[in-house]
Protein backbone atom coordinates (compact mmCIF):
# COMPACT_ATOMS: atom_id res chain seq x y z
CA UNK A 1 0.00 0.00 0.00
CA UNK A 2 1.11 3.80 -0.55
CA UNK A 3 3.04 4.82 2.38
CA UNK A 4 2.20 8.29 4.15
CA UNK A 5 5.68 9.49 3.12
CA UNK A 6 5.14 8.26 -0.54
CA UNK A 7 1.30 10.08 -0.35
CA UNK A 8 2.99 13.40 0.95
CA UNK A 9 5.79 12.96 -2.07
CA UNK A 10 3.09 12.92 -4.93
CA UNK A 11 1.35 15.41 -3.33
CA UNK A 12 1.49 19.24 -3.42
CA UNK A 13 0.06 22.35 -0.66
CA UNK A 14 -1.87 24.58 -2.38
CA UNK A 15 -3.33 28.24 -0.56
CA UNK A 16 -6.62 28.64 0.01
CA UNK A 17 -7.49 32.33 1.52
CA UNK A 18 -4.88 32.00 3.84
CA UNK A 19 -4.41 28.52 5.02
CA UNK A 20 -1.98 25.89 3.34
CA UNK A 21 -4.41 23.02 2.15
CA UNK A 22 -2.50 19.62 1.37
CA UNK A 23 -3.92 17.96 -1.96
CA UNK A 24 -2.91 14.90 -4.41
CA UNK A 25 -3.72 14.17 -7.95
CA UNK A 26 -3.49 11.38 -10.17
CA UNK A 27 -5.03 9.58 -13.23
CA UNK A 28 -6.73 10.48 -16.35
CA UNK A 29 -10.35 10.39 -17.41
CA UNK A 30 -14.02 12.03 -15.16
CA UNK A 31 -12.85 13.75 -12.50
CA UNK A 32 -13.16 12.35 -8.81
CA UNK A 33 -13.25 14.09 -5.67
CA UNK A 34 -12.01 12.10 -2.37
CA UNK A 35 -13.44 13.09 0.72
CA UNK A 36 -11.96 11.98 4.34
CA UNK A 37 -13.77 11.53 7.52
CA UNK A 38 -12.52 12.70 11.14
CA UNK A 39 -10.01 12.62 12.88
CA UNK A 40 -7.87 10.89 9.80
CA UNK A 41 -6.97 12.29 6.49
CA UNK A 42 -6.42 12.24 2.33
CA UNK A 43 -4.22 8.58 3.60
CA UNK A 44 -7.62 7.01 3.92
CA UNK A 45 -8.21 6.16 0.46
CA UNK A 46 -4.70 5.13 -0.27
CA UNK A 47 -5.73 1.40 -0.74
CA UNK A 48 -8.16 2.53 -3.08
CA UNK A 49 -6.14 4.79 -5.17
CA UNK A 50 -4.22 2.75 -7.67
CA UNK A 51 -7.67 1.53 -8.77
CA UNK A 52 -9.53 4.68 -8.71
CA UNK A 53 -6.83 6.36 -10.91
CA UNK A 54 -7.14 3.81 -13.52
CA UNK A 55 -10.86 5.15 -14.45
CA UNK A 56 -10.56 8.93 -13.32
CA UNK A 57 -8.67 11.86 -12.63
CA UNK A 58 -8.73 11.76 -9.02
CA UNK A 59 -8.56 14.57 -6.30
CA UNK A 60 -7.84 14.19 -2.69
CA UNK A 61 -6.82 16.96 0.15
CA UNK A 62 -7.35 16.77 3.64
CA UNK A 63 -9.36 19.27 5.45
CA UNK A 64 -8.62 22.17 6.95
CA UNK A 65 -7.40 21.12 10.88
CA UNK A 66 -6.61 17.50 9.39
CA UNK A 67 -3.21 15.81 8.30
CA UNK A 68 -0.87 17.91 6.31
CA UNK A 69 -3.40 20.87 5.93
CA UNK A 70 -2.82 24.00 8.35
CA UNK A 71 -4.27 23.69 11.67
CA UNK A 72 -4.85 27.14 12.91
CA UNK A 73 -5.78 27.68 16.63
CA UNK A 74 -8.27 30.57 15.16
CA UNK A 75 -9.40 28.59 12.15
CA UNK A 76 -12.71 28.46 10.96
CA UNK A 77 -13.97 24.52 10.99
CA UNK A 78 -17.29 25.23 10.03
CA UNK A 79 -18.47 22.32 7.73
CA UNK A 80 -19.80 24.79 5.29
CA UNK A 81 -16.27 26.16 5.17
CA UNK A 82 -15.07 22.65 4.65
CA UNK A 83 -16.99 22.50 1.98
CA UNK A 84 -15.96 26.11 0.59
CA UNK A 85 -12.63 24.32 0.48
CA UNK A 86 -13.71 21.61 -1.32
CA UNK A 87 -14.77 24.19 -4.18
CA UNK A 88 -11.72 25.98 -4.32
CA UNK A 89 -9.56 22.52 -4.76
CA UNK A 90 -11.46 21.97 -7.39
CA UNK A 91 -11.17 25.31 -9.06
CA UNK A 92 -7.18 24.98 -8.33
CA UNK A 93 -7.02 22.30 -11.20
CA UNK A 94 -9.76 23.98 -13.23
CA UNK A 95 -12.69 21.35 -12.82
CA UNK A 96 -15.98 22.36 -13.93
CA UNK A 97 -17.45 18.94 -13.57
CA UNK A 98 -16.78 15.96 -11.00
CA UNK A 99 -18.38 13.16 -9.03
CA UNK A 100 -17.25 12.35 -5.27
CA UNK A 101 -16.80 9.40 -2.86
CA UNK A 102 -17.12 10.56 1.15
CA UNK A 103 -16.60 9.46 4.46
CA UNK A 104 -18.14 9.82 7.75
CA UNK A 105 -17.08 13.69 7.85
CA UNK A 106 -16.81 14.24 4.55
CA UNK A 107 -19.92 12.98 4.15
CA UNK A 108 -21.56 16.29 5.57
CA UNK A 109 -19.01 18.06 3.37
CA UNK A 110 -20.82 16.14 0.66
CA UNK A 111 -24.28 17.14 1.69
CA UNK A 112 -23.54 20.72 1.79
CA UNK A 113 -22.45 20.60 -1.16
CA UNK A 114 -25.43 18.61 -2.95
CA UNK A 115 -27.22 21.14 -1.40
CA UNK A 116 -25.43 23.95 -3.00
CA UNK A 117 -26.10 22.22 -6.31
CA UNK A 118 -29.49 21.76 -5.93
CA UNK A 119 -29.93 25.86 -5.09
CA UNK A 120 -27.89 26.75 -8.20
CA UNK A 121 -24.90 27.93 -6.53
CA UNK A 122 -22.18 25.48 -6.67
CA UNK A 123 -18.86 26.61 -8.51
CA UNK A 124 -18.62 23.20 -10.43
CA UNK A 125 -21.53 20.66 -11.63
CA UNK A 126 -21.46 17.44 -9.14
CA UNK A 127 -23.00 14.63 -11.09
CA UNK A 128 -23.12 11.71 -8.73
CA UNK A 129 -21.92 11.00 -5.51
CA UNK A 130 -20.73 7.53 -3.36
CA UNK A 131 -21.36 7.85 0.70
CA UNK A 132 -19.28 5.67 2.80
CA UNK A 133 -20.22 5.26 6.89
CA UNK A 134 -21.32 8.73 8.22
CA UNK A 135 -23.88 10.68 10.42
CA UNK A 136 -26.44 11.17 7.25
CA UNK A 137 -29.14 11.40 10.28
CA UNK A 138 -28.13 12.96 13.51
CA UNK A 139 -30.55 10.60 14.99
CA UNK A 140 -28.72 7.48 14.16
CA UNK A 141 -25.08 9.21 15.05
CA UNK A 142 -23.72 6.83 17.98
CA UNK A 143 -20.32 9.06 18.61
CA UNK A 144 -17.85 7.54 21.29
CA UNK A 145 -17.11 8.40 24.63
CA UNK A 146 -13.78 10.08 23.77
CA UNK A 147 -15.88 12.56 20.87
CA UNK A 148 -18.61 13.10 23.64
CA UNK A 149 -16.38 14.36 25.79
CA UNK A 150 -14.56 16.58 23.34
CA UNK A 151 -17.93 18.13 22.72
CA UNK A 152 -17.85 18.72 26.72
CA UNK A 153 -17.32 21.60 28.32
CA UNK A 154 -13.99 19.99 29.25
CA UNK A 155 -13.39 19.38 25.97
CA UNK A 156 -9.83 21.50 24.88
CA UNK A 157 -8.53 19.85 28.48
CA UNK A 158 -9.61 16.19 26.66
CA UNK A 159 -7.96 17.49 23.40
CA UNK A 160 -4.86 18.06 25.19
CA UNK A 161 -4.67 14.94 27.21
CA UNK A 162 -5.54 12.85 24.22
CA UNK A 163 -2.80 9.79 24.08
CA UNK A 164 -1.93 7.15 21.17
CA UNK A 165 -3.35 4.43 23.13
CA UNK A 166 -6.59 6.13 23.07
CA UNK A 167 -6.56 6.79 19.76
CA UNK A 168 -5.77 3.56 18.62
CA UNK A 169 -8.14 1.90 20.76
CA UNK A 170 -11.04 4.13 19.42
CA UNK A 171 -10.67 3.05 15.84
CA UNK A 172 -10.13 -0.80 17.21
CA UNK A 173 -13.53 -0.24 18.35
CA UNK A 174 -15.22 0.99 15.49
CA UNK A 175 -13.94 -1.03 13.09
CA UNK A 176 -14.28 -5.25 12.51
CA UNK A 177 -10.88 -5.98 10.53
CA UNK A 178 -8.23 -5.41 12.35
CA UNK A 179 -5.57 -2.42 11.95
CA UNK A 180 -2.01 -2.84 11.42
CA UNK A 181 -0.03 -1.25 14.30
CA UNK A 182 2.34 0.39 11.75
CA UNK A 183 -1.19 1.83 10.68
CA UNK A 184 -2.58 2.89 13.46
CA UNK A 185 0.84 4.54 14.32
CA UNK A 186 1.03 6.86 11.16
CA UNK A 187 -2.50 7.96 11.67
CA UNK A 188 -2.10 9.45 15.04
CA UNK A 189 1.54 11.38 13.35
CA UNK A 190 -0.76 13.12 11.08
CA UNK A 191 -3.15 14.00 13.55
CA UNK A 192 -0.78 15.40 16.28
CA UNK A 193 1.47 16.98 13.29
CA UNK A 194 1.30 20.63 13.43
CA UNK A 195 0.36 20.63 17.56
CA UNK A 196 -3.02 19.16 16.04
CA UNK A 197 -4.09 17.70 19.30
CA UNK A 198 -5.46 21.49 20.63
CA UNK A 199 -7.90 22.37 17.80
CA UNK A 200 -9.69 18.83 18.14
CA UNK A 201 -12.06 20.05 20.60
CA UNK A 202 -13.14 22.37 17.98
CA UNK A 203 -13.21 20.20 15.15
CA UNK A 204 -15.67 18.03 16.83
CA UNK A 205 -18.33 20.59 16.45
CA UNK A 206 -19.52 19.25 13.70
CA UNK A 207 -21.52 16.90 15.58
CA UNK A 208 -23.62 20.16 16.80
CA UNK A 209 -23.29 21.16 13.19
CA UNK A 210 -25.57 18.41 12.31
CA UNK A 211 -28.04 18.76 14.50
CA UNK A 212 -28.59 22.86 13.54
CA UNK A 213 -28.24 21.96 9.40
CA UNK A 214 -30.20 18.49 9.81
CA UNK A 215 -32.94 20.23 7.79
CA UNK A 216 -30.47 21.48 5.07
CA UNK A 217 -28.49 18.12 4.94
CA UNK A 218 -31.00 15.98 5.07
CA UNK A 219 -33.13 17.40 2.95
CA UNK A 220 -30.15 17.50 0.49
CA UNK A 221 -30.36 13.46 0.45
CA UNK A 222 -34.30 13.41 -0.36
CA UNK A 223 -34.68 16.27 -2.16
CA UNK A 224 -31.39 15.49 -4.79
CA UNK A 225 -32.04 14.47 -8.54
CA UNK A 226 -28.41 13.02 -8.62
CA UNK A 227 -27.91 9.58 -8.50
CA UNK A 228 -26.23 8.89 -4.80
CA UNK A 229 -25.13 5.14 -3.64
CA UNK A 230 -24.71 4.69 0.04
CA UNK A 231 -22.16 1.84 0.63
CA UNK A 232 -22.74 0.96 4.57
CA UNK A 233 -19.89 -1.15 6.70
CA UNK A 234 -23.16 -2.75 8.35
CA UNK A 235 -21.42 -3.78 11.63
CA UNK A 236 -20.19 -0.30 12.19
CA UNK A 237 -21.43 0.83 15.86
CA UNK A 238 -21.08 4.34 14.84
CA UNK A 239 -23.51 4.10 10.91
CA UNK A 240 -23.54 0.69 10.45
CA UNK A 241 -26.89 -0.93 10.06
CA UNK A 242 -29.16 1.23 12.05
CA UNK A 243 -28.14 4.09 9.91
CA UNK A 244 -28.76 2.54 6.67
CA UNK A 245 -31.96 1.70 7.93
CA UNK A 246 -32.83 4.92 8.19
CA UNK A 247 -31.51 5.98 4.99
CA UNK A 248 -33.69 3.80 3.27
CA UNK A 249 -36.70 5.11 5.27
CA UNK A 250 -36.42 8.86 4.70
CA UNK A 251 -34.71 8.91 1.23
CA UNK A 252 -36.63 8.08 -2.04
CA UNK A 253 -35.51 5.26 -4.49
CA UNK A 254 -32.24 4.54 -2.00
CA UNK A 255 -29.72 2.83 -3.41
CA UNK A 256 -27.51 1.00 -1.26
CA UNK A 257 -25.11 -1.71 -0.76
CA UNK A 258 -24.15 -3.30 3.08
CA UNK A 259 -21.07 -4.83 3.55
CA UNK A 260 -21.20 -7.74 5.54
CA UNK A 261 -18.72 -7.96 8.58
CA UNK A 262 -16.91 -4.51 7.72
CA UNK A 263 -17.02 -1.45 10.36
CA UNK A 264 -16.89 2.03 10.28
CA UNK A 265 -13.69 2.39 7.78
CA UNK A 266 -15.01 0.52 4.41
CA UNK A 267 -12.31 1.75 2.44
CA UNK A 268 -9.53 0.50 5.15
CA UNK A 269 -10.98 -2.75 5.85
CA UNK A 270 -12.29 -4.04 2.79
CA UNK A 271 -11.26 -1.22 -0.37
CA UNK A 272 -12.00 -4.08 -3.15
CA UNK A 273 -15.94 -4.98 -1.24
CA UNK A 274 -15.98 -1.27 -1.70
CA UNK A 275 -14.44 -0.84 -5.47
CA UNK A 276 -17.06 -3.47 -6.29
CA UNK A 277 -19.91 -2.05 -4.85
CA UNK A 278 -19.06 1.00 -6.91
CA UNK A 279 -18.60 -0.50 -9.63
CA UNK A 280 -19.63 1.26 -12.77
CA UNK A 281 -22.13 3.76 -11.40
CA UNK A 282 -19.38 6.62 -11.32
CA UNK A 283 -18.83 6.44 -14.70
CA UNK A 284 -20.19 8.43 -17.18
CA UNK A 285 -23.43 7.64 -18.50
CA UNK A 286 -26.84 9.05 -19.47
CA UNK A 287 -28.54 7.37 -16.70
CA UNK A 288 -25.46 8.40 -14.33
CA UNK A 289 -25.56 4.60 -12.53
CA UNK A 290 -23.62 2.56 -14.94
CA UNK A 291 -26.41 0.35 -16.39
CA UNK A 292 -28.28 0.18 -12.86
CA UNK A 293 -27.97 -0.43 -9.23
CA UNK A 294 -27.17 -3.38 -8.21
CA UNK A 295 -28.74 -3.57 -4.10
CA UNK A 296 -31.71 -1.20 -3.19
CA UNK A 297 -33.92 -0.93 -0.50
CA UNK A 298 -36.63 -3.17 -0.23
CA UNK A 299 -39.57 -4.69 2.21
CA UNK A 300 -36.69 -6.75 4.10
CA UNK A 301 -33.97 -3.49 4.40
CA UNK A 302 -30.71 -3.18 2.33
CA UNK A 303 -29.39 -6.37 0.72
CA UNK A 304 -25.71 -7.44 2.05
CA UNK A 305 -22.58 -8.16 0.33
CA UNK A 306 -19.80 -10.46 2.04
Amino acid sequence: MITPAQWQEHGETILVGNDRIFVRAAGHGPVLLLLHGFPTSSWDWAACWPALIDRHRVIAFDFLGFGRSDKPRDGDYRLAHQADIAEAVLAHFGVARYALIAHDYGDTVAQELLARQAEGHARAELRAAVLLNGGLFPETHRPLLLQRLLLGPFGPLVARLSSYSRFADSLRRICVRPWAEEDLREHWQLLVRADGKRILHKLIRYMDERQRCRARWVGALQDTRLPVRVIDGLDDPISGAHMLARYCQLVPNADVAGLAGVGHYPQVEAPDDVLAAIGDFLQETPAGAGGGAPWLCGGGGARSRR
